[in-house]
């Protein structure tokens, strides 16, 4: 007998959407308005007016262009759709989205390929809507068309102030922009005569920095004195009194990466601009003393390369300093005799002992070891790389190997007594020179 049976429809379960709201504020105009609290405020408010819907986050990028793509918390929020976290992007408009229509559409698209869905307030628009597409190639394409309009019209007020001799902004030490013009900060000041001083001395770059270190003397932009922030002190011409303008400029106002202008612009040179903090004789003598060191650098670099065209290869990149993390690197112990390598912390060799308390390692004791301890005689890069994967220093006198093939090994080492690798003539030149000083402290006792 025929029996039929009706099996009824399971109601389908009720589950909430994931809501991530995006904001963005892009000058410090919005800042008021669009402040983190109000958007936070908002889109609380926004999300519970639907029942169905839960917030997960609320993204908001402060202070950068929506012409741009690597924006922290944009970039945040597309990490956690496509950790399956998000199933609906809302926001204000589609200019706060983004103003550059490839990464519009692109991201548009990579949401949509995932399922999800993008609401735009201000335009009452879904992207996943059937003529979402082409309603955002069109927005998209006039918002990055007014991104351009404001690009050239602040590029157009910066040549402006470029023909008044103004600069554009920015900050320097030792001076502040007060109604466009540089004026002194005595403090900071001081420090960038002294920084001119020392080198005029005969002080390099490191040295200068460790010295800034050691005093704890606070650096540009509140960061740690470094090789580069003394150098760009010693070569800027406003501390002349005079201004070098459009040294860099953005190429793409969609990037708005700034370049170095090696003469693809216009460049404007303002003299006595303003109060000089170095007399132009003390700049002048700095730089022709900077000239002078690079080409006996590049002399001695030189040397060294006919000398030892392959050994700085050895073990470069593979060297740790256990006490800062640095690497360590190939150095000379006298620029004079160019067989007397060693490797050395490069935090060492720029800031000292104040930075790291790392020991030299002489390049003869680090090819015996290493040879010893992979059974060869003959020792190359190529045999390095293939064998030993990295090298630490955890202590003085005290190496770690890892090799490639997961194992270890420590090794330990001494300094050769100098006593022991001193010639007859080495030592004869000492006494001479201990007697000569002696017979020195004599004649001034006597006088």
């Amino acid at each position: 007998m025929l029996y039929i049976e009706n099996i009824p429809a399971k109601p389908r379960e009720q589950t909430k959407v994931r809501v991530a709201a995006y904001a963005r504020v892009s000058s410090d105009k919005d800042a008021a308005f669009h402040s983190l609290e109000a958007q936070t405020d908002y889109y609380q408010k926004y999300v519970a007016k639907h029942t169905d819907w839960t917030l997960v986050d609320i993204y908001s990028d402060n202070g950068i262009s929506g012409t741009i793509i690597d924006r922290p918390e944009f970039q945040r929020m597309l990490e956690d759709c496509r950790a399956g976290k998000v199933d609906l992007v809302i926001t204000k408009s589609v200019t706060r989205f983004a103003r550059n229509t490839i990464i519009l559409l692109e991201t548009v698209r990579e949401l949509k390929k995932l399922g999800i869905d993008c609401y735009f307030e201000k335009e009452a628009m879904h992207s996943i809507s059937p003529d979402g597409e082409l309603l955002l190639t069109l927005l998209a394409m006039y918002a990055e068309e007014e991104a351009r309009s404001a690009s050239e019209n602040q590029n157009w007020r910066i040549q402006k102030l470029y023909d008044q001799g103004k600069p554009a902004g920015g900050h320097l030490y030792g001076y502040r922009l007060i109604d466009g013009k540089f004026e002194i900060v005595l403090e900071e000041a001081e420090i960038v005569r002294e920084i001119y001083n020392l080198y005029l001395s005969g002080e390099g770059y490191n040295k200068i920095a460790a010295h800034l270190i050691k005093r704890g003397i606070p650096a540009p932009m509140g960061g740690t004195w470094s090789t580069t922030s003394v150098y760009e002190i010693l070569i800027n011409e406003k501390y002349a009194g005079d201004l070098l303008l459009q040294k860099t400029f953005r190429e793409d106002f969609r990037t708005k990466k700034s370049r170095k202008n090696t003469g693809e612009r216009r460049k404007v040179y303002v003299k006595n601009s303003h109060e000089a903090i170095i007399d132009r004789v003390t700049f002048d003598a700095v730089q022709v003393e900077m000239a002078h060191r690079n080409r006996r650098q590049a002399d001695i670099m030189m040397h060294r390369n006919k000398a030892h065209d392959n050994s700085n290869q050895l073990f470069r990149g593979l060297i740790t300093c256990s006490y800062c993390g640095s690497v360590y690197v190939r150095k000379y112990t006298n620029a004079k005799k160019y067989d007397k390598a060693i490797w050395t912390c490069v935090k060492y060799v720029k800031y000292g002992k104040i930075a790291c308390q790392s020991q030299q390692i002489p390049e003869g004791i680090l090819i015996e070891k290493t040879k010893a301890l992979l059974g060869i005689t003959n020792l190359s890069r190529e045999i390095i790389q293939e064998r030993i994967s990295h090298i630490y220093v955890p202590e003085h006198n005290h190496l770690l190997y890892e090799f490639t093939d997961g194992s270890e090994a420590d090794v330990f080492w001494q300094h050769p007594s100098r006593r022991l690798s001193w010639t007859d003539e080495m030592r004869e030149q000492a006494r001479k020179k201990a007697l000569k000083n002696a017979r020195k402290e004599e004649k001034d006792s006597e006088a």
